[in-house]
């Protein structure tokens, strides 16, 4: 789940990361009154889920009230990477002196947390990452002990020269890595971590994702979603008890079982399709549930062929059948829908289907070949 920065400074600032003062505003007015109550200079950014905010014009610096006012007027309003900004940030401005990068995410390899730190922060890490991979030092974190003192000062040693600086950031960087585990995230990051002239650390941005699988345990974060685009359809169908996710692809994917789905995605692509979706239906699916999955699956315009993979062990085939025929019926479908129908009543689904002109196949390496033939034709 992504949150915005307001939000992610909140988070980080409740285990002690030290950031400017700033506050939400929704209108010029208010960023004025911001402004004039922080005195000057201050940044006025953007607030949307998305990154380049800065490129996009969408992040400023204003040295008056006034200032701040007039660059709000420009901000609010402006679309970027087709979202509308809606509010803005209003934070004090730090007169830097150095920028790194301190972050924490998951490396799905080594299956553990991995602590990354930088000394050229103020950029995407993947830059620095291409360009620069020796300014990257990572550290691998056994999730069972945490991160230990003297490894973040190890780190912090390694991008900064100054002792007393070092150790402080080593404190932050414990901070930043309690609040990712505490938070059940998979990235928390501030870049740019920057000194001030005073020599005095500040976070600048602030930025976490948390692991939708573990909001029921955290309510107050769960209240932060701003769904948005085609974060609707996964939270709808996540509702409905399905798993979705969009992809970029033309040739809708509907299967039950995560491993399925995947496989069933890696055969299209190996067959030179692109799925459109994840979409599985899990088990126990009844006709309403496939139904579900269909109006959803179709409500992508990208979509020219359907693919249904069902292995029936706990779901019944004849059941993803009846769900098939429903949709069809209700929603008036043109696309071609191949289907692939193995296991638990499969006989009962095949009779079921028998007066659709639905395309069955033997096999998935069938299903998927087929369906990539279709979408190229289409």
């Amino acid at each position: 789940m992504k949150i915005h920065e307001y939000q992610a400074r909140d988070i980080f600032a409740r285990f002690g990361i030290p950031f400017p003062k700033s506050e939400v505003a929704y209108s010029p007015d208010q960023v004025f009154e911001i402004a004039k109550k922080f005195g000057v200079p201050v940044v006025v950014k953007a607030q949307v889920h998305v990154g380049g905010r800065g490129k996009a014009g969408g992040i400023k610096l204003a040295n008056t009230p006034e200032e701040a006012k007039t660059v709000a007027q420009s901000i609010i309003g402006m679309v970027i990477k087709g979202l509308k900004v809606e509010k803005v940030l209003v934070a004090e401005a730090v007169d830097i002196k150095s920028e790194a990068y301190i972050g924490v995410t998951i490396d799905r390899r080594a299956k553990r947390p991995v602590v990354i730190v930088s000394g050229k922060g103020g950029v995407d890490i993947e830059e620095v990452a291409r360009q620069s991979p020796e300014a990257i030092h990572k550290l691998n974190v056994d999730p069972l002990v945490g991160l230990l003192p003297y490894q973040a000062r190890e780190l912090c040693f390694k991008i900064y020269d100054d002792a007393k600086i070092a150790t402080r950031a080593a404190f932050v960087l414990l901070s930043l890595y309690e609040a990712f585990v505490e938070s059940d995230a998979s990235l928390a990051e501030i870049n740019p971590f920057v000194i001030d002239k005073n020599g005095e650390l500040w976070g600048c941005v602030a930025k976490i994702l948390i692991d939708d699988n573990a909001l029921f345990r955290h309510p107050d974060i769960e209240e932060m979603r701003e769904v948005i685009g085609d974060e609707v359809k996964e939270v709808e169908a996540k509702a409905k008890g399905l798993s979705y996710i969009k992809l970029s692809g033309s040739i809708g994917c509907v299967v039950n079982g995560a491993g399925l789905a995947m496989s069933t995605m890696d055969l299209i692509k190996l067959y030179g399709g692109e799925p459109a979706n994840f979409l599985d239906i899990g088990g126990s699916s009844s006709p309403e549930k496939v139904a579900s999955a269909m109006e959803i699956l179709l409500s992508d315009k990208n979509v020219k062929v359907v693919f249904f993979n069902i292995f029936g062990g706990i779901t019944r085939c004849d059941d993803v059948a009846m769900g098939i025929v429903q949709s069809i019926k209700k929603m008036g479908v043109k696309l071609p829908i191949v289907i692939r129908l193995t296991g638990t009543n499969e006989d009962k689904a095949r009779e079921i289907l028998k007066q659709t002109d639905l395309i069955p196949v033997a096999s998935m390496r069938e299903g998927a070949k087929k369906v990539v033939e279709i979408a190229r034709s289409r």
